[in-house]
């Protein structure tokens, strides 16, 4: 992908960083432009005068989100920032949300930048308006991103101060920040104005925003604001769009490390060869090794393995990768935590650090219905969707069958469906808090402050850390906004 724009530093003007350019003069000046939008997902950019291997959009979005949750756990003590989100102790001037909030806003620029000179198109083609249908998805979803991390849940508190809105190129560098709620209808405008300017004819496949992806967009959103009307109505319209099919058990086993061609994927970043950035700065090569391909580090908790262990015939599990001692069969362990690696943005093209990261596919729309449909009491509904997925993950005879377990709700049923489907996607983390529930982290691995290697016994449970129980009312559950926006903008707040 061209990238053909640059932006200031950080610390210079953190939030504004791309002038409005002349891009209508050319045929290829639009498509150019937005391409180098996509670019930035996956670019190592300059930051604070340096490039460096790790800062990435989408390795960031990952791991700020997962490595916070209960399904990862994390094998050692590091120097890294990851290890700030794992032990929940976040600071104002942590690079990897310093990043994220960098890169997040050179892309909402590029994407203004692109509206801006869109309009100045007296009678733009279905080419032009796709992609300037694009650039307002790109907006909504990196402002929908920054909300997620730094602000509370819209069901937590709406009234919350969220994150600087950015929708025009001309804003000024010191702004305040918008309510939560506001960030919300902005999002929500631009996933409606996305939608309405994408058409099918005029598609550049699941490699790219369309308009199935601003709705499964919308989707998501209108969950998170508990609006279940809406979000059953944006499912359906991708469901019902007739272009996307449910994996099957034998497929899914391939959907990540084929997302471009397979059924299910709705929108994905595309990686290619060229794109592959092995050991050094990929996303898989935090999860994953095959002796040097990664770091290897991070791995399948103990909470999320033991839930998958109910069913062992859940295709799922083939993503989790035990680690064991090719001649004795052993497992393996690192500083004390046993190796299960996960294998989610491994193997496109046969190489362990490659793959097109997905940002929505089918499964999440089910589920999204699922969740709507059981906070209205439509249980039948509810558990037709749960089943529909697990009917397609080698699950055909663990049913609920229109039967909510003893002891449990529909919801509770839902939710338990939708971790086991969606984990290390970037979910996890945001369905706990947003459904004010707390994040139970009380099992072995270096999240927990002070622990040594000796102390770990994996046949009991940890006690007496810090942060094993986050409640979902914790200031743990946001991210600082970065000190580089505190300081060059003073209507910006900081969080608590």
């Amino acid at each position: 992908m061209l990238q053909t724009y640059t932006g200031c530093k950080l610390e210079d003007n953190p939030t504004n960083a791309v002038t409005t350019a002349s891009l209508a003069t050319t045929s290829d000046g639009l498509l150019n432009a937005v391409n180098g939008a996509y670019a930035l997902f996956k670019d190592h950019e300059v930051f604070e005068g340096t490039t460096d291997d790790n800062n990435m959009y989408l390795r960031q979005y990952f791991q700020m989100s997962d490595f916070a949750s209960d399904d990862v756990v994390c094998g050692q003590i590091t120097t890294d920032p990851f290890y700030l989100t794992f032990s929940l102790g976040f600071t104002p001037t942590q690079v990897n949300a310093a990043y994220f909030w960098y890169i997040s806003y050179k892309i909402i620029s590029d994407a203004n930048t692109v509206i801006e000179a869109g309009s100045k198109i007296s009678n733009p083609t279905s080419a032009q308006q796709q992609l300037i249908g694009e650039c307002y998805f790109l907006r909504a979803f990196c402002h929908f991103n920054l909300v997620r991390f730094f602000a509370e849940p819209y069901t937590v508190n709406s009234s919350a101060p969220g994150i600087i809105l950015r929708t025009a190129t001309t804003d000024p560098s010191s702004k305040a920040r918008s309510s939560v709620k506001d960030v919300y209808a902005q999002v929500i405008a631009d996933g409606l104005k996305a939608s309405q300017l994408m058409t099918d004819a005029s598609s550049r496949g699941v490699s790219y925003a369309n308009k199935e992806a601003a709705e499964a967009l919308l989707s998501r959103v209108y969950l998170y604001e508990a609006d279940y009307a809406n979000t059953i109505t944006y499912s359906n319209a991708v469901i019902n769009s007739g272009k996307f099919t449910e994996s099957s058990a034998a497929n899914f086993k391939t959907l990540f490390a084929n997302a471009q061609a397979n059924s299910e994927t709705i929108f994905c970043i595309a990686f290619t060869t060229l794109d592959d950035y092995g050991k050094f700065g990929s996303v898989a090569s935090q999860y994953y090794s095959n002796g040097n391909s990664g770091w290897g580090e991070e791995y399948a908790s103990q909470p999320l393995r033991d839930l998958y262990a109910q069913n062992p015939q859940d295709v799922r599990t083939s993503y989790i990768d035990d680690d064991v001692d090719s001649t004795s069969g052993a497992q393996q362990y690192k500083n004390g935590i046993p190796i299960y690696y996960v294998t989610k943005f491994s193997f496109q093209g046969g190489s362990p650090t490659l793959s097109s990261p997905v940002m929505f596919r089918l499964s999440e729309m089910y589920l999204n219905r699922a969740e709507a449909e059981a906070n209205q009491g439509q249980t039948s509904a509810a558990l037709t969707d749960v089943d529909f997925i697990r009917s397609n993950r080698g699950l055909s005879g663990a049913l609920y069958n229109g039967n909510v377990p003893t002891g449990e709700t529909a919801l509770d049923v839902v939710l338990l469906e939708r971790r086991l489907e969606l984990a290390f996607e970037a979910d996890r983390t945001f369905t706990v808090y947003r459904n004010k529930q707390s994040m139970n982290k009380t099992y072995w691995g270096y999240h927990l402050q002070g622990l040594q290697a000796a102390d770990i016994n994996l046949s009991v449970a940890p006690t007496n850390y810090p942060n094993m129980i986050i409640p979902y009312t914790s200031t743990k559950i946001i991210y600082y906004i970065p000190q580089a926006e505190i300081l060059s903008n003073p209507l910006a707040t900081q969080n608590p």
